[in-house]
C-alpha cells in the first residue's frame, strides 16, 4: 500500500506536489516518515542515483528521478517494489507531460498541489487487487529492480552525506566485486593448468616406466 508520495525539484529539494494517506485503521503516525522523506528529498543531488530503495522498518521509501524532479513514495515494506516502480514512473509521466515545462520557473512550495488529484487516482489502481492483476505490462516495460539500490533510511539520513556518494561507494564496490571474480577465474584457470600438467608428467613417467621394465 502506498502511504505517501512526494514530488520534489532536485535542484533546491523544493515540494511541488504531495500527497499523504491517514492510515487511521492501524493508528500509525507518519509525521515521522514525512520527515524521514523531507530529509532526504535534502541529501539529492544531480549525481545520486536515478532509482533507489531505502528500508524503514515495516515501511520502504521508493523514489526515481527524472529529467531534475524526485518521485517519491512511501510503501509498506510488503508492497511489491515492482508496483512501487511502476506507480511511480506512472506519476512521472503524467506530471512531466503536464508541468514539465513550468517546473524551473516555479518558487512557489507545492505549485502543482492539484496533481493530487492524479496521484490519488492512480494510487487506487495500483492497491486495488483486480487493478494490480492487469498490470501485466509492468514485467515487460518497467526497469530491472533487482539492480536498484538498496539502502537503509536511517544509516543514510544520520550519515550526513548526499546519496551521490552512497551511490559512488556502490559503484566502488561493485568495481571490487568484478576484479575479485576476475582474480578467482584467473585463479581457477592457473589451478587447473597445473592439475593437468602434473597429470601429464603423471602419465609420462608412467609411459617411460613401463617401457623401460617391459620391452
Amino acid at each position: 500500500m502506498v502511504l505517501l508520495t512526494m514530488i520534489v525539484r532536485v535542484a533546491d529539494s523544493l515540494p511541488l506536489a504531495a500527497s499523504m494517506q491517514e492510515d487511521e485503521q492501524s493508528g500509525r503516525d507518519l509525521q515521522r516518515y514525512q520527515s524521514q522523506a523531507k530529509q532526504l528529498c535534502r541529501k539529492l543531488n544531480e549525481q545520486s542515483p536515478a532509482r533507489c530503495t531505502l528500508e524503514a522498518g515495516a515501511m520502504a521509501f521508493h523514489y526515481v528521478i527524472e529529467k531534475g524532479v524526485c518521485y517519491l513514495a512511501l510503501c509498506e515494506a510488503g508492497f511489491p517494489k515492482k508496483l512501487a516502480f511502476a506507480y511511480l514512473e506512472d506519476l512521472e509521466g503524467e506530471f512531466s507531460e503536464q508541468y514539465g515545462a513550468k517546473v524551473p520557473s516555479v518558487s512557489r512550495p507545492y505549485s502543482f498541489i492539484e496533481f493530487d488529484t492524479y496521484i490519488q487516482k492512480t494510487k487506487k489502481s495500483y492497491i486495488d487487487s483486480r487493478a494490480r492483476r492487469n498490470l501485466g505490462h509492468v514485467n515487460s516495460e518497467l526497469h530491472d529492480v533487482q539492480r536498484i539500490m538498496v539502502a537503509n533510511i536511517e544509516e543514510v539520513l544520520q550519515r550526513g552525506e548526499a546519496l551521490s556518494a552512497l551511490d559512488s561507494k556502490a559503484s566502488n564496490l561493485s568495481s571490487l566485486s568484478k576484479k575479485y571474480r576476475s582474480d578467482a577465474k584467473y585463479l581457477n584457470t592457473r589451478s587447473t593448468y597445473a592439475k593437468v600438467a602434473i597429470g601429464a608428467v603423471i602419465f609420462i613417467t608412467l609411459i617411460v616406466y613401463v617401457r623401460f621394465w617391459w620391452l
